[in-house]
């Protein structure tokens, strides 16, 4: 079916609630987890990182994408992705051993990387090119409120009521569940006007935008996995703590997001990268030092404002794109992006119980190479391949 709808029933308001949904049980899922793993599950540094590995590996295989679309459309397979991504999270609580962790994050990783990989192709193919940014902000900011309220939830309970992780699991992932269920009934089949390859593609003049993608995930990993540990391991942060400080990270993105979509549209994309990757170098360097929690802090929350610039990556692959390309590129790109990250949250599991610094060192690395790319960048030139640039 087609999209005739008006009013509510728009693709950008699909987006919203599919965001919303997305939002809620990651946030819930992620705000829990380093205290559930090690309260629950006794997760040292090395169990961490292996988990970590585990949840990137559907990430790792979200080329296989674009082969789901020979029988799914692409807007079908995103709410599939959030069932899953929401059934995980809502029975990780009943499994509080090492092993069902493990078996959890990977159900719930496979929709979450599978919906993020939909989220992105749908988001570029729906928004045109001029107001991609802006919406693409608004879009953040959603997402920040959406998490917002889930870390306020999170933390009334721990701290008020006496909530334990099995039954604060099961609200945020049923949550989610139901209202990925009456998206399955309210929206209608919007309309892809460029029909797109259901096969691999890969092409010499992405290559610039295949490099920032694969450092940006090797340098995510940094963040996702070692910077919140360092919170509970090193500072002794508690679950509401840790809940608070992402509610503060999310508040901050409410109101910069729209504003950073709203300055790459006037800066382009190698300034905004150029801004981001130098205070990631900072950022990262300030981890490795670091001995104050409230410092720590700080910086978690710089961080997590630096990554909301990664828009700038994704209006630059809209803008030198074939518009045919966008869902099957989106998968591949997504694969690119876990290249690392599949190794480095193991492999640094281990050099974290010898040296916590030199974790935090090599993110500073990743973020120098990634700083010498983002330099190539020229969306005016239109489609470009590394090896021209350099």
């Amino acid at each position: 079916m087609k999209n005739t709808s008006q009013g509510w029933q728009s693709p950008f308001n699909f987006l919203v609630l599919a965001t919303v949904v997305m939002a809620v049980t990651f946030a819930g899922w992620m705000a829990m987890l380093n205290n559930f793993a090690i309260e629950a599950a006794n997760f040292n540094g090395a169990n961490m990182g292996m988990l970590q590995s585990l949840r990137e590996i559907p990430g790792f295989l979200a080329f296989t994408a674009v082969f789901v679309l020979l029988v799914l459309k692409e807007q079908t397979f995103a709410l599939i992705s959030l069932c899953l991504l929401s059934l995980g999270v809502a029975i990780t609580g009943l499994l509080p051993t090492i092993y069902g962790l493990y078996a959890t994050t990977v159900l719930m990783s496979i929709g979450f990387h599978y919906f993020e990989t939909l989220n992105q192709s749908l988001s570029l193919q729906w928004f045109n090119k001029d107001e991609a940014p802006a919406k693409l902000g608004i879009l953040l900011s959603i997402k920040s409120i959406a998490s917002l309220i889930t870390y306020a939830i999170i933390w009334l309970g721990f701290s008020y009521f006496s909530a334990d992780y099995q039954w604060m699991y099961l609200l945020i992932g049923g949550v989610g569940f139901i209202i990925a269920l009456l998206m399955f009934i309210g929206f209608p089949t919007f309309e892809i006007h460029t029909r797109q390859h259901k096969k691999l593609i890969l092409r010499k003049e992405y290559s610039l935008y295949y490099a920032l993608i694969f450092f940006s995930g090797a340098r995510r990993q940094i963040f996702m996995v070692f910077a919140g540990f360092l919170m509970v391991e090193k500072f002794g942060f508690d679950v509401a703590q840790i809940t608070a400080l992402y509610m503060l990270n999310h508040l901050v993105n409410i109101f910069i997001a729209p504003k950073i979509g709203q300055m790459i549209g006037h800066i382009g994309e190698r300034k905004t990268l150029t801004i981001e990757y130098i205070g990631l170098i900072a950022v990262f360097i300030g981890y490795a030092l670091v001995e104050s929690a409230s410092f720590a802090a700080a910086l978690y929350v710089i961080d997590h404002l630096f990554f909301a610039m990664a828009i700038a990556l994704k209006t630059y692959f809209q803008k030198i794109a074939r518009p045919e390309d966008i869902a099957a590129t989106a998968g591949v790109s997504f694969t690119i992006n876990h290249i690392a990250a599949v190794v480095i949250p193991a492999s640094f599991g281990v050099v974290w119980l010898y040296d916590q610094s030199l974790v935090f060192y090599f993110g500073a690395a990743l973020a120098v190479c990634s700083l010498v790319l983002s330099q190539f960048v020229n969306t005016h030139k239109g489609q470009e391949t590394l090896a021209k640039s350099v």
